[in-house]
């Protein structure tokens, strides 16, 4: 491990007794106690997870606004202050160069949040595709810790360290110069879990001090330290896409389910006339929900065949899912075999196992809308 990268929160896990694995060349915890255990924590009480490896770019300047719209599918023309938006960010041939979340933190501020091992390639991307000099672009990963807080009794924990009222953070929305346990923060109400929550964006010498703060005042709550096995069990309940699994250069938004944030008469962006006809033309293939019907648990890569046994396309992310009792997939096939209801079969290690077309999110998200 000594040559992996290390967030602010490292010997906080060792010490809890956390299982450490190499995640991208980050030392991270894949649990603490048990990835079921942690699953359900967050399902039904809370859990807090260390997501300080995600990038943050920051974006600012007169032309700010302009140069994310060009990069984005989204239109973040009319976002708020303090409002936050999802959006992938696509090469010219529609693939996804990652998937992000956009902060607005000022009139000319804005905050990008980029997956872990994507943080150097969408700087490169994002420097390399904005020409103005009034935009000023910095990564400022190393200078943020990023914590996070899920569940129906998120708030609850959070709340008894906070100077603010935090229902009045809305979902989606940010809010700045926050104090949690006494340390300036901001906060905002998102997540990866399809639960309510808050992620915790501090300074990471105030890491530290901040999590056992939160662990302390959720105790009450049962909340616990939760790690990566959990945090991807329950994102992959609620059918929210990981990029390199459900989201590549290969698959692009539209074949993904999210073309609710692709925004193709809002103005021009990197990979608009790809995607503008590829919907004309017809998506061509789909990320799709699997039920398995046999036994075996589906794994990414597994081939996704036909009922006369040909490969017809691939799973991307499979789970049993500690929610709901299934072995469950998301799988990429042919349009022609996407529908709700079809049959298809998984290949687990040689044997057809039958599995059918479902429904997705497999789990109801129980964010806080209102």
């Amino acid at each position: 491990m000594s040559d992996l990268r290390k967030t602010p929160l490292y010997d906080a896990h060792l010490a809890a007794g956390a299982k450490i694995i190499d995640f991208g060349g980050w030392a991270l915890p894949v649990q603490y106690t048990s990835i079921l255990d942690e699953h359900r924590a967050v399902r039904e009480r809370a859990g807090l997870f260390d997501v300080s490896h995600m990038g943050e770019i920051l974006v600012t300047g007169p032309g700010a606004l302009d140069a994310i719209n060009r990069l984005v599918t989204n239109d973040c023309s009319g976002m708020a202050v303090h409002q936050v938006v999802y959006s992938p960010m696509c090469y010219p041939s529609g693939g996804v160069v990652d998937d992000i979340l956009v902060y607005r933190l000022s009139e000319n501020e804005y905050w990008l949040v980029v997956n872990a091992a994507n943080t150097a390639k969408d700087y490169e991307w994002i420097t390399s595709h904005v020409n103005d000099a009034n935009v000023s672009i910095t990564n400022i990963s190393d200078s943020v810790a990023q914590l996070a807080v899920q569940g129906p009794l998120a708030q609850s924990a959070l709340a008894r360290i906070c100077d603010v009222d935090l229902s009045e953070i809305k979902f989606f929305r940010c809010r700045p110069e926050v104090e949690v346990a006494g340390r300036q923060c901001m906060l905002s109400r998102t997540g990866y879990t399809g639960e309510d929550g808050f992620e915790v964006y501090c300074r990471p010498e105030d890491a530290v001090h901040i999590w056992n703060a939160i662990l302390e005042a959720g105790s009450s709550d049962g909340l616990v330290p939760a790690g990566l096995g959990a945090r991807d069990t329950l994102r992959f309940e609620a059918a929210l896409p990981l990029y390199g699994h459900e989201l590549s250069p290969d698959i692009t938004p539209l074949e993904a389910g999210l073309g609710f944030f692709v925004k193709l008469n809002a103005g021009d962006f990197i990979g608009r006339e790809a995607l503008a006809a590829q919907k004309e033309q017809g998506v061509p293939r789909r990320i799709v929900g699997l039920e398995i019907l046999g036994k075996g648990v589906a794994r990414e890569n597994y081939p996704v065949l036909s009922p006369d046994g040909q490969r017809i396309g691939h799973v991307t992310s499979g789970v049993f899912s500690p929610s709901l009792n299934r072995a469950l997939a998301l799988a990429l096939v042919p349009a022609e075999h996407a529908k709700v209801g079809t049959e298809v079969g998984i290949d687990i290690r040689g044997r057809s196992v039958p599995a059918t077309v479902v429904k997705t999110p497999f789990y109801k998200k129980a964010y806080r809308k209102e």
